[in-house]
């Protein structure tokens, strides 16, 4: 196997398992590959970018409807089943600008014709 990641230094651990198991008619699982292969320090470190995090906004908002975030929560009710929570949050205020639940997601829910409405409204407010 050290022989062929030698020869073949492009293939991953686990296309070297496959084409161990091609040529030599003996498996070998891709783990094991990975195991063998650092241990004859043969594996390199993908090459990563690393962004950091900034420690806060560069434009922070300044008043209400400035910017507005969205969450989806998933909360399991034991005995019964999932129960699914839309929120739309102001950025400044953190109030709940508006809000939808569900009991489950499928392709055939919608919202209702009321908070379809609302929901019209909200965005107008937000472009104004």
């Amino acid at each position: 196997m050290i022989k062929l990641a030698l020869k073949e230094t492009e293939l991953s651990p686990r296309e070297l398992a496959v084409t161990f198991a091609d040529k030599e008619r003996y498996f070998v699982s891709e783990a094991s590959v990975y195991r063998v292969l650092k241990a004859h320090d043969l594996i390199t470190s993908p090459a990563v970018i690393v962004i950091k995090a900034a420690s806060e906004f560069k434009d922070k908002t300044t008043a209400i409807n400035q910017l507005w975030q969205t969450d989806f929560t998933y909360l399991k009710i034991i005995g019964w089943g999932w129960f699914y929570l839309s929120t739309i949050l102001d950025d400044y205020s953190r109030y709940i600008i508006a809000f939808h639940s569900i009991f489950c997601v499928c392709a055939s829910v919608s919202l209702p014709q009321r908070d379809q409405r609302s929901m019209v409204r909200v965005k107008m407010c937000f472009l104004m």
